[in-house]
């Protein structure tokens, strides 16, 4: 096993190296960069995990050929950049052809068929599009411009949402691996424990908490289920919670993690690109609605203890004082050092990440128990190297085919298109047509991941939304928020699935509670664009102060009206009286 092991440890160090490398070195031309990020993931994608000796074969050989024309790509950049986006010859045709399928293939590997399928469609009406009558065709373009643009140029798979996985996600990526590695993820589950443990519903309680920081470093819901719900389920169960009241908690929290600063997963990266709005500004913006969203989730456990009697996590079984300081530093310090970086010494965020890596790798080489432990930060270390391998992997493979979506939309026009369809299907009205584009992000998010969901929607809705009175940073959270809601929502919920799995209940019952719990995901993002002064923090902290004021007080009465098991008629009045309050701006 760790003959197998070592090889996929020294890969992991070349692609954090590398990456790492990029920050430091200054700037590289990005058709040798991006090629090469492409490069770097391709073994993962098509050679770890392979279920027998032939497929790691085949996948070896594809990976290796892929790898021969991301490196070719790179070493011939300035002859490419020369050509201006057209193929010459029928060797880079079929190169491209090839690129274009290995991309659509490496996403289908990673998350199944939905996005590369979607990729396909897009694929086949850039080529044949011309021959569609009415106003969704499109002139043609010539097969040497379509795919030179898509492959040879920075309009496609090279463009600049790939250029967000080289330079920003994947850097935060490896953050999120080297911390979780170490100590961090108990460090969370110790100060939430020791924050929340005692208090009604207080195991509950702790799931949110330590979901909401690990979280804030995972910006996955599958992984913050997989790893702070093996840790709160159990502890759920055992004081005598409701299995699908338990696997909702962990669920809904955990999705949670996924809006919740300082990382906010790949999405908040991608916005920073699509916006050009400051990632710095983007936290802001997106703190205040995040904090809501956990209080109305902690409105809602409160509601619960009520009508179940939940109690605290007996004294003996919360964190001594001292497992609850020492754990801590493991997140505190290199959390310190990235946003005093980022704001104190005004560094990128990127760079500002590289170095609490730094500090973070340094944290791997203690035991919080025993202190110094080499052998066991190295240990660590390979598991930092491997996760961050698999995730770069994961979360490029998904970015470069959204890529080829992106791409397509804007060579033919269909982006526009579809905005003036949305404008007018709506009558040019906001509301209608937020809640056309909130239908789509829960569509698609039903069938990609969150980042994927958000890229397409947002390109297609987002410039309808800002022609129709919206700031681009609110169009933009909209769409985000939105793209999330599929992780709880019925048919296709895969927080819910996971956490019903691990605890072995029914997923429609659990994803009932989830949805009632965590209501906040459906109505803050409107309440975004009923009162923006939400995510105007930096702006107007008074009004955003008082905009959180009224929203915590509209969601409470909103959650307690659907959870509570208070008469019917006072049920009723709780809830209009919170979508009162929340929406009395636009009511009024």
């Amino acid at each position: 096993m760790t003959q197998m092991r070592t090889p996929w440890i020294a890969l992991g160090l070349l692609t954090i190296a590398a990456h790492l490398g990029l920050i430091f070195y200054g700037l590289v031309p990005n058709l040798v960069s991006r090629p090469l990020h492409l490069a770097l993931i391709l073994p993962w994608v098509f050679v770890f995990g392979a279920s027998s000796v032939p497929r790691a074969v085949l996948g070896g050989a594809v990976a290796l050929i892929g790898i021969a024309c991301c490196v070719w790509i790179a070493l011939n950049h300035q002859v490419l950049r020369n050509q201006y986006g057209f193929i010459e010859g029928q060797g880079q045709t079929v190169m491209a052809v090839f690129l274009l399928l290995l991309v659509m293939e490496g996403a289908r590997r990673m998350i199944g068929w939905p996005l590369p399928l979607v990729a396909l469609l897009m694929l086949a009406y850039g080529l044949f599009g011309q021959h569609i009558p009415g106003e969704f065709g499109h002139s043609g373009t010539p097969l040497g411009s379509f795919l030179g643009t898509l492959v040879i140029a920075e309009g496609g798979i090279w463009g600049s949402l790939t250029g967000v996985s080289v330079g920003v996600v994947s850097v935060f990526v490896i953050f999120g691996a080297v911390l979780n590695a170490g100590e961090a993820g108990q460090g969370f589950m110790n100060v939430a424990s020791a924050a929340a443990g005692r208090l009604r519903g207080g195991a509950a309680k702790v799931s949110v908490l330590s979901s909401a920081l690990f979280g804030s470093i995972s910006g996955s819901a599958s992984a913050n289920v997989a790893s702070t719900g093996a840790i709160t389920l159990p502890a759920m169960t055992k004081l005598g919670y409701p299995r699908k009241l338990a696997a909702a908690v962990e669920a809904v929290a955990s999705s949670g993690g996924q809006i919740m600063p300082p990382l906010m997963g790949a999405g908040a990266f991608v916005m920073v690109e699509l916006t050009g709005v400051p990632y710095t500004d983007i936290m802001f913006a997106a703190l205040l609605p995040a904090i809501l969203f956990f209080t109305t989730v902690w409105f809602g456990i409160d509601a619960y203890a009520t009508r179940y009697e939940l109690k605290g996590i007996p004294a003996h079984e919360r964190p001594a004082r001292r497992d609850v300081v020492v754990t801590s530093l493991f997140f505190a310090v290199p959390f310190t050092v990235l946003l005093l970086a980022m704001f104190a010494l005004k560094y990128t965020p990127q760079y500002a990440a590289a170095l609490a890596i730094f500090v973070g790798l340094v944290a791997l080489l203690f035991n919080g128990k025993t202190g110094l432990d080499i052998p066991l930060g190295l240990s660590r270390l390979g598991d930092a190297c491997l996760n961050a391998g698999k995730q770069i992997a994961m979360i490029g493979s998904i970015i470069i085919c959204a890529s080829i979506v992106i791409g397509v939309l804007g060579i033919t026009g269909l982006g526009v298109k579809l905005t003036s369809f949305i404008v007018s299907g709506s009558g040019g009205l906001l509301w209608p047509s937020l809640l056309l584009t909130a239908l789509a992000c829960l569509l698609l998010g039903m069938e990609v991941p969150t980042t994927a969901a958000y890229v397409i929607c947002v390109s297609v809705a987002g410039p309808a939304l800002i022609d129709l009175g919206l700031e681009p940073l609110q169009a933009h959270l909209f769409v985000f928020w939105f793209a999330l809601l599929s992780t709880i929502t019925p048919p296709v919920c895969g927080a819910v699935f996971i956490a019903a799995g691990m605890i072995g209940e029914n997923w429609l019952r659990v994803a009932l509670s989830a949805m009632a719990l965590g209501i906040g995901l459906y109505v803050i993002p409107l309440g975004m664009i009923a009162n923006p002064d939400i995510i105007r923090l930096k702006l107007n902290a008074a009004g955003a102060g008082l905009a959180f004021v009224q929203m915590a007080a509209g969601l409470g009465c909103l959650s307690l009206g659907i959870i509570s098991n208070l008469n019917g008629v006072l049920r009723v009045a709780l809830i209009l009286g919170g979508l009162w309050i929340v929406f009395i701006r636009v009511l009024i």
